[in-house]
């Protein structure tokens, strides 16, 4: 098994910042594809970003392109996600996600197809 801990969140306002941050522990496996993913109370679980094993490949959904970044350092099994110009919509508790992917990016926005989830981590932000 894979745990995976969010940090960072909190509240933010309006055309400010944010940064996430996920751990990967456990057992270890390679090449995880890990995602961002945010859910509303009573709505269901929403895509926000993905990124490769490696680095190389990230997508964000549209809603977020321009205004967050997705990054990792595999040299600490962290994923990362700076989040800037930060608008209400935006409030959601943010979940990592994570699946062995060793080809690059697949199926980067199904939520059904990530084994591994962390516990969330709430983000609000003030108009």
């Amino acid at each position: 098994q894979v745990q995976l801990v969010e940090s960072g969140g909190g509240l933010g306002q309006a055309g400010g910042s944010l940064s996430l941050s996920c751990g990967a522990s456990g057992r270890a496996e390679s090449r995880l594809q890990m995602a961002w993913y945010r859910q509303v109370p009573g709505q269901e679980r929403d895509f926000v970003s993905a990124i490769s094993w490696n680095g190389g490949s990230t997508y964000y959904a549209d809603s977020v392109k321009g205004r967050f970044t997705i990054s990792r350092d595999n040299t600490k099994n962290t994923i990362s996600l700076q989040m800037n110009s930060l608008k209400p919509d935006d409030t959601a508790v943010y979940y990592c996600a994570a699946k062995s992917s060793p080809y690059g990016l697949t199926d980067p926005s199904s939520a059904h197809s990530y084994r591994y989830w962390g516990r969330g981590t709430q983000v609000t932000v003030s108009s």
